[in-house]
C-alpha cells in the first residue's frame, strides 16, 4: 500500500469519490458519532476494530478517523496486527478539525 497516513485536507478532497470496497471507519464511540459524523462513514469504536478485522480484511481500502487522530492511530495499529494492509489513517486531525474547516457534517 503507498499512502498509509494522509492529512484532513488530502482527505476531504477524495472522501465523496470512494470507489466500491472503500469505506470511512469512524473509531469514536457512538454517542460522538451520533453527534456528527462524516456522511456514509461506518462506525466502530476503537475498543471493537480488532474484532472486526476479519469483516474489514476484505474491503480495498479504510479510511480511519476519530476525533483528534490518537484514536485512529490506535485503531491502524489494532488492525495491521491483525494483518490488514488496506488501510490509511487520517492522522493529526479528525472530527473536530473537520468541523472547523467547514466540511459537511450528517446527523442522525
Amino acid at each position: 500500500m503507498s499512502n498509509t497516513h494522509i492529512g484532513l485536507k488530502e482527505f476531504y478532497e477524495i472522501h465523496t469519490k470512494l470507489g466500491a470496497g472503500e469505506i470511512i471507519l469512524d473509531v469514536r464511540g457512538p454517542e460522538e458519532y451520533q453527534e456528527g459524523h462524516i456522511a456514509g462513514a461506518k462506525n466502530i469504536p476503537v475498543n471493537m476494530v480488532a474484532h472486526q478485522a476479519s469483516e474489514l480484511k476484505p474491503l480495498n481500502k479504510i479510511y480511519i478517523h476519530c476525533k483528534r487522530g490518537g484514536r485512529a492511530k490506535t485503531a491502524f495499529e489494532a488492525l495491521k496486527a491483525q494483518g490488514l494492509n488496506n488501510l490509511v489513517c487520517i492522522a493529526d486531525a479528525g472530527m473536530d478539525q473537520w468541523i472547523e474547516s467547514g466540511y459537511p457534517v450528517e446527523k442522525n
